[in-house]
């Protein structure tokens, strides 16, 4: 190794030798969107304005360039039309009354000044008498003729082959628009920095709610019970994202909610098998030689089958929570759907009414199971007979439910659809639900586009589910 190279690199960027190591020029893109948003949009509007200024300066001049020039080359062209008049009237007096400060030479035929205004060059001619005539004018260097500056040079025929050849001085024009020029440079800078110091302003008081809504999300807390961003009283942008992000928080705090209540409720429910198992297994333990284990394994198994239960319909909630549509969206007979789940019963007991032809999309497994937990339920607590009927509209399919039992009073119809809600008549052990049935089935039917809902069928009790018809291809 070289002894003039540099050490290692250390983590600070140097050589192990001490020599600082050049750090790599950043992109100016990259440093422009580190800046802040406040810094950005003041010196966005100032470049703009810098460039609308210049460029208002750059027209400022021209068209007021433009028009003093028009208007010298006119008032030219206008006294050397009064002295061709002249001229050929034969009333041309010498020297020439102009008091405007125009220059007048009047050339004969055979190239001589006549007639001039006062002051003026006798000798030379300002132009050419040759030069076309017209109106329009021509400059040249006054210098030659003792004039300091340009002059703005008008030619014109007369009769008897005379030519009228009539100048202005175009330096107090020039001077003007150096004085323009000058006035705009000093005052477009200083135009400029008050513009931009507005705008830094406006756009500080602009983004201050937003400030405050950063400050009240920093002060929001995982523990906090009320979690809400200050809205501003203006009805503008803000106002709404405000006003957004606090129905987001409310729709977090009803799921957090919802997540705790589930949570509480899941272990209250594993809390009845599991003590059971331990408690036929410890007296079984405790006691042998005088145990009946076939009686204690029937014991526990039907317990592990409510833990299972209980765990495949929390394993389905939360595949519904997770991606709020089926798995698998395809067209779905319903007619054959509702024959193959109550082909599961006895006859006697469930009987499928009318099943018209019906078509939705969506996932037949989870449909069925919407079927089942509806009939399971059915026939839980029918008295003798649970219909099942299939009727088509235009633009629903309505599957119903019903059953012979003692029904559900008015008020509770809607609790019964809550996770782990289980009424008085259905607490029992015997029961074998955990009141995750009807939940799973409201959850299915919103994730499929429909809706679900119970009602008195005197005598007993009907669930109605409506779930949306697929599109017919044309």
């Amino acid at each position: 190794m070289a002894a003039d190279t540099a050490g290692t690199r250390d983590g600070a960027g140097r050589g192990t030798a001490g020599a600082r190591v050049p750090r790599i020029a950043r992109s100016p893109l990259v440093w422009w969107r580190r800046q802040s948003l406040r810094f950005r949009l003041t010196a966005t509007a100032s470049a703009a304005l810098a460039v609308a200024l210049a460029v208002a300066a750059y027209l400022l001049v021209g068209v007021l360039g433009r028009a003093l020039m028009a208007s010298t080359e006119s008032i030219a062209y206008q006294r050397a039309r009064e002295v061709v008049a002249l001229a050929d009237d034969e009333r041309l007096p010498d020297p020439i009354a102009v008091t405007d400060g125009t220059i007048v030479q009047v050339v004969d035929a055979r190239g001589r000044i006549t007639h001039v205004t006062a002051g003026a060059d006798r000798l030379v001619p300002l132009a050419d008498p040759r030069a076309p005539s017209g109106d329009r004018g021509r400059m040249v260097d006054g210098g030659p003729f003792g004039i300091p500056g340009p002059l703005l040079v008008v030619v014109l025929r007369a009769d008897e082959g005379r030519t009228v050849i009539t100048a202005r001085p175009f330096k107090d024009v020039a001077d003007s628009l150096t004085t323009t020029v000058h006035m705009l440079a000093l005052a477009t800078p200083v135009l400029l920095v008050l513009l931009g110091a507005a705008t830094w302003l406006i756009v500080g008081r602009t983004l201050r709610p937003i400030a405050a809504l950063r400050r009240g999300a920093a002060e929001i807390s995982g523990t906090a019970r009320a979690r809400r961003l200050p809205v501003p009283e203006a009805r503008d942008e803000v106002h709404e994202l405000a006003t957004t992000l606090n129905d987001m928080l409310a729709r977090l705090e009803a799921a957090e909610a919802s997540q705790r209540a589930l949570v509480s409720d899941a272990a209250h429910e594993l809390r009845s098998p599991l003590a059971s198992i331990r408690l036929q297994l410890e007296v079984a333990l405790g006691h042998p030689d005088g145990q009946d284990w076939p009686e204690t394994a029937e014991g526990v198994l039907e317990d592990t089958l409510r833990l299972s239960r209980l765990a495949e319909g929390l394993l389905t909630l939360a595949r519904l929570d997770e991606r709020r549509r089926p798995a698998r969206w395809e067209p779905v007979e319903l007619a054959d759907l509702v024959r193959a789940m109550a082909a599961r019963y006895d006859d006697a007991v469930v009987t499928v009414g009318r099943a018209e032809q019906a078509v939705v999309r969506g996932d037949a497994l989870d449909l069925g199971r919407v079927l089942v937990n509806l009939l399971d339920n059915a026939v839980r607590h029918a008295g003798a007979r649970v219909r099942l009927d299939l009727r088509a509209s235009r633009e629903h399919a309505v599957i119903t439910v019903t059953d012979d039992g003692p029904g559900i009073p008015e008020q509770d119809r809607e609790r019964v659809f809550h996770r782990f809600t289980r009424l008085d008549g259905a607490r029992s052990r015997d029961d074998g639900g955990a009141g995750l049935g009807l939940a799973i089935v409201r959850e299915t039917v919103r994730a499929h586009g429909g809706a679900v809902h119970l009602e008195d069928a005197s005598p007993g009790l009907r669930a109605v589910v409506r779930l949306p018809l697929s599109p017919s291809p044309e």
